[in-house]
């Protein structure tokens, strides 16, 4: 099978398209047949040999996933061969650009119908890095107000929504071409941050998120 790998850390030349031998899950995984994987900035960080996480070279990039299970391993009962999941492969964020990857059960789902493959593999890490703000750490609550700032990129739209439809009052700040987008996804006040200082129009808010960082 082919997999994007790197053999060594440095700039995007190191990335290579290698034939590699499919491989086989262990207990408590899945072989899944790659649809669709998504590329995120933290493969960038594992390329250059920055991450903490991912393993040493050779190694295949890629985390989030969406395709079909085509193998299941020992102690894996909630999917079966043919069952379409996304998610994300292991702990390591690695091995999902191939056209077979091993993932822990316990990282991935049943993919939503109403999503594409290409769709459901955006998400994953995006996501849950979203709910992880929101509730893990954040431990939002209805009828609260939270703040997200850069609240039209990519994590910051899934924090919307999923602040919405945790019943607080989602404000949301960004710029005045992505008013009208953010109300879509449900936020009930939506700031111009370059129209005025959100500190300024603000009074008090039990929650922020803050996906953009620097001066903000």
């Amino acid at each position: 099978m082919k997999a994007a790998r790197i053999h060594r850390f440095g700039g995007p030349d190191v990335v290579v398209v290698d034939e590699v031998l499919r491989p086989a899950p262990a207990a408590g995984e899945l072989l899944v047949r790659v649809a669709a994987s998504g590329v995120g900035p933290w493969d960038a960080v594992f390329r250059e040999g920055k991450s903490k996480v991912s393993p040493q070279p050779p190694l295949t990039l890629g985390s989030d996933l969406s395709g079909v299970v085509e193998e299941v391993g020992l102690g894996v009962n909630e999917f079966k061969a043919g069952d379409e999941i996304y998610g994300v492969t292991n702990p390591q964020f690695c091995g999902a650009n191939a056209e077979y990857a091993v993932v822990h059960a316990n990282m991935v789902a049943l993919r939503p119908s109403r999503l594409s493959h290409v769709e459901a593999a955006s998400a994953p890490v995006i996501a849950v890095t979203a709910w992880q703000m929101l509730f893990d750490y954040g431990n939002a609550k209805a009828n609260q107000t939270v703040m997200i700032l850069g609240a039209a990129g990519n994590v910051g739209a899934f924090a919307v929504q999923l602040a919405a439809r945790a019943g607080t009052h989602v404000i949301a700040v960004v710029g005045p071409r992505d008013m009208d987008y953010v109300r879509s996804l449900g936020s009930g006040t939506v700031l111009d941050y370059k129209a005025d200082r959100f500190e300024n129009t603000v009074s008090s808010v039990d929650l922020v998120l803050d996906t953009v960082g620097g001066d903000m």
